[in-house]
């Protein structure tokens, strides 16, 4: 689905300015979705890839890290409910888990360490 962005002009250093992209939840999902199986990828190469993609120079972290989490909350609900791992944004791919960002996820680190290796990654 093509979503207009939101990308709001953002003081950088002293005299400079920058084209933030504020994304919306859809445009975070569908980078997490476009992640590959069993590779773990940083936040940060999803907020550089979404910047790149919508003309932006950044992209807000702590609108990715809201996202993140409220998708985190949705896919692992999901699972308990019984869904297929195949139906739901996969958000373990996006977080360390040994990060504190990990701790805020729900699952939390363990549930991530075990959607990773069931994926086949150590």
């Amino acid at each position: 689905m093509s979503e207009i962005p939101t990308i709001k002009p953002r003081r950088k250093g002293r005299s400079g300015m920058q084209a933030m992209l504020i994304p919306s939840q859809q445009m975070v999902a569908e980078q997490i979705r476009s992640a590959p199986e069993g590779v773990l990828t940083e936040v940060g190469v999803v907020r550089r890839r979404l910047a790149a993609q919508y003309g932006a120079d950044a992209c807000c972290p702590v609108t990715v890290q809201r996202h993140l989490r409220a998708i985190a909350e949705l896919s692992f609900g999901a699972l308990e409910k019984g869904e297929r791992v195949s139906t739901v944004t996969p958000y373990w791919r996006m977080v360390d888990p040994a990060s504190l960002l990990a701790k805020r996820l729900a699952g939390g680190p363990t549930f991530i360490r075990e959607r990773l290796a069931a994926e086949g990654r150590e």
